[in-house]
């Protein structure tokens, strides 16, 4: 029996690791001297890392025309994986390409990261025009091109390609300040882990943000329901403005040393790029998570959103539109869904609408613009707001020390 066979099962039943064996790597690598070279952006960058890995399981390359137009418009896999058919999927994995870089279909392609480094041997099955007036208002229920999502479809290329991938590495970028490699475990691995603390309920806390009182307050609800937390701050590419994955990393490390039960609580990364997409985001975060063996998962109010472009719990609602049914396709992982939460001074402590009265004046909440401003100045935010030991952290990086 494998050792993680008592935990959740991989969406669509198995992980679909894309990584050649040893034996294969030496021979992928020759080959792809000899193929004609493509160079992803840092966004399908991130997305072939996610396959290679498993974490974009049952997908094992890049979406072909029925999945994304099946994809945008129910959000469910065209096609069937593992006998396991009408998948939930929610936002189309595609590679697309200028119309003067696509190959003939048949053909073998190597996928280059950005700074060259040979990701992957790619075999075209298909090449299909990429519908962006379907894409675009199907998954960010906008077409302003001011949402970063909507702007990096529009700058894509007009061609998808479509067809499996042999990968040949996993992190592009080893020597780098955001590697993380002692963080950086792929789902199978994570999974191993779990095993050993004897974990089967895992609630997973995604973020690219530092975790602030109400953050931490979610997490150590759900743990008093499960075996255990896994912490899984996104790592992969974001928007220009957001604090470094570095930077949080720091913050995540003195949080978790301090106030969390070590033997209860995981820190590991997830390599994948951020789309702001809101409630479909919210979705595909669920599912990553699934596949790194997580039986909960925390969506909190306006999950993966960016701006006013979604109300606060259209990503919570979103799960009540979908099938959570594993057996016919759906999720099934259990969907802690938590309302806006805040330091009360009358209660003394992290309250709720659901747990306390709201009285007027009396939540502790700054903006993020007020929050900006008193770490530039050297200030500490309240400790009801912040733990000190992340703002320390938060203050040296925003004063560039």
């Amino acid at each position: 029996m494998h050792p993680t066979k008592h935990l959740i099962s991989p969406h669509g039943g198995q992980l679909s690791e894309t990584l050649a064996t040893d034996s294969k790597l030496d021979a992928l690598r020759r080959e792809a001297a000899t193929l004609p070279k493509l160079t992803l952006t840092p966004k399908q960058s991130c997305d072939l890392e996610m396959i290679t890995i498993g974490a974009f399981s049952p997908l094992n390359g890049f979406m072909g025309s029925e999945d994304f137009a099946r994809v945008c418009r129910e959000m469910k896999l065209a096609t069937t994986h593992n006998g396991h058919r009408n998948l939930v999927w929610p936002i189309p994995i595609l590679l697309s390409v200028k119309k003067e870089q696509s190959p003939k279909v048949g053909s073998r392609l190597a996928l280059h990261a950005p700074n060259g480094t040979l990701q992957a041997v790619m075999t075209v099955k298909e090449e299909f025009l990429h519908d962006k007036k379907l894409e675009v208002p199907s998954v960010f229920r906008t077409e302003d091109p001011a949402h970063p999502g909507v702007k990096a479809v529009m700058d894509e290329g007009d061609v998808c390609l479509a067809g499996p991938v042999e990968s040949v590495a996993v992190c592009t970028d080893p020597d780098g300040p955001e590697a993380f490699l002692d963080h950086r475990l792929t789902p199978r691995q994570v999974r191993d882990e779990f095993h050993k603390r004897g974990w089967k309920s895992v609630c997973a806390f995604q973020t690219r943000n530092p975790i602030h009182r109400a953050h931490e307050y979610l997490c150590k609800v759900a743990q008093e329901i499960v075996d255990g937390l896994l912490i899984h701050p996104l790592v992969g590419e974001t928007k220009p403005g957001d604090i470094p994955a570095a930077v949080r990393m720091e913050c995540y490390q003195a949080l978790i040393s301090k106030y969390f039960v070590p033997s209860r609580t995981m820190l590991s990364v997830m390599p994948a790029a951020m789309r702001y997409a809101g409630p479909r985001e919210a979705i595909l975060h669920a599912i990553v998570r699934k596949n790194y063996g997580c039986t909960h998962f925390i969506v909190g109010r306006d999950h993966a959103g960016v701006g006013t472009y979604y109300g606060s719990y259209d990503a919570q609602n979103i799960f009540d539109e979908i099938e959570m049914d594993e057996s016919k396709g759906g999720l099934g992982m259990t969907i802690f869904k938590f309302e806006h939460t805040h330091w009360s001074k009358a209660a003394g402590g992290m309250v709720s609408p659901k747990t306390f009265p709201k009285i007027e004046g009396d939540a502790i909440s700054l903006s993020g613009t007020a929050v900006r401003d008193m770490l530039a100045r050297g200030e500490r935010p309240p400790a009801e707001f912040t733990r000190p030991e992340v703002a320390d952290v938060l203050i040296k990086w925003a004063r560039g020390q």
